[in-house]
């Protein structure tokens, strides 16, 4: 079996690409810590990163992430240029959680082939790269490099075009202002950030739903104006820059008093609000969520007499999924907070408070239970 071939011209041109699109989003770091100084200029050169002056409780850490699945659902809609706010949204807004300021992205992507002379996926990887400077400065990170490994075979998907997507961040906190959940105090509010589509996962359950009841090619099905591909394809909030708005950066000071930080992302709401809770030994109540998007109902609903891979009660689907909400602050002074994330265009509201009272409760939004109160441990 003959073996595949790297085009050396192409990869070339897609190292510039990245190269040129991270080189747009320096300017997000520009004068504070992370700054990005060109020691030579060319895409292969050195890069160095000013970390000077610093306060004397500063701390320095990186965690790591990817898009999943999602992936499928671009390769679909031949549609790229939103993957990177899906890669950066799970990698920045976990950093938040801890209290931390999220600076520097690097990434790798893996992609199955860059085309030949018969295909061109260049126009592929430029959508990948122009959402990526969108999405840092969406973040206000810089980018510092972005490596592409052409891997044939060994990866798969929909379509021409497939590729996984994963990245590292840098972040800075001060020990001060870290996150410990014991700063949660009973009566605290609980005030929800809104998300009108699907994060970064919980989107296997959503394809296998979607792919039963309408079949292989699920993604090209009307949905209201659009299909349901689009509405899946919806990228991710990015709310980390408001965050640090709210609780203070490295160098700068809080415009709000927050007491803790909550990604929704795998695990739910019950999962994610409940780590944060444990420190403290303090439960929840959330009467006033915001209501999940309609493709999340329509899936609920379409397993409701009998699936294969349901039915999804509003207990799972709180546990899967965002259902309308990507992040809750824990404060004491919620309009604070609110002022700030409506100044980002981040719809934000109270939803419930902070109780003595052990355990997590949910007055359901979802298909199966609406307006009904959900108790998990």
């Amino acid at each position: 079996m003959a073996k595949p071939t790297i085009d050396l011209d192409m990869k070339e041109e897609v190292s510039r690409i990245f190269y040129e699109a991270a080189k747009k989003t320096w300017k997000t770091r520009r004068g504070d810590i992370g700054e990005v100084v060109e020691v030579s200029h060319d895409f292969s050169g050195l890069r160095a990163i000013n970390v000077g002056n610093l306060p004397q409780d500063t701390f320095m850490q990186l965690n790591f992430d990817g898009i999943g699945t999602k992936v499928e659902v671009a390769e679909r809609m031949a549609r790229h240029d939103t993957a990177a706010f899906d890669l950066l949204a799970m990698v920045c807004d976990d950093a938040v959680v801890r209290g931390a300021e999220p600076v520097l992205v690097g990434s790798i992507l893996d992609v199955r082939s860059l085309g030949d002379d018969n295909h061109d996926y260049l126009k592929f990887v430029r959508q990948l790269a122009r959402g990526y400077v969108a999405a840092a400065k969406a973040a206000n990170v810089a980018i510092v490099n972005g490596e592409v490994a052409e891997l044939g075979s060994r990866i798969h998907g929909h379509g021409e075009f497939n590729y996984n997507w994963g990245a590292g961040l840098v972040w800075f906190a001060r020990k001060s202002r870290m996150f410990t959940g014991k700063e949660i105090q009973p009566g605290d509010a609980v005030v929800a950030l809104q998300e009108k589509g699907f994060r970064s996962n919980g989107l296997t359950k959503v394809r296998s739903i979607l792919e039963e009841s309408y079949g292989s090619e699920w993604h090209e099905t009307p949905d209201d104006d659009s299909t349901l591909g689009e509405s899946v394809l919806e990228p991710s909030k990015i709310y980390s820059g408001t965050v640090i708005r709210m609780i203070g950066g490295v160098r700068t000071e809080p415009m709000a008093e927050v007491h803790g930080v909550v990604h929704v992302t795998g695990g739910g709401i019950p999962g994610k609000l409940g780590r944060v809770l444990k420190p403290s030994g303090y439960g929840a109540t959330l009467d006033n969520l915001f209501e999940p998007c309609d493709l999340m109902i329509h899936c609920q609903e379409l397993t409701e007499h009998g699936s294969d891979v349901g039915p999804v009660s509003d207990k799972e689907a709180y546990s899967r999924w965002n259902m309308g909400q990507g992040m809750l602050v824990i404060t004491p002074k919620p309009d604070e907070v609110i002022a700030i994330a409506q100044g980002h265009d981040i719809g934000a509201k109270v939803a419930g408070k902070i109780t003595r009272r052990t355990g997590i409760r949910i007055k359901s939004k979802g298909y199966m239970s609406m307006d009904k109160y959900l108790s998990f441990k």
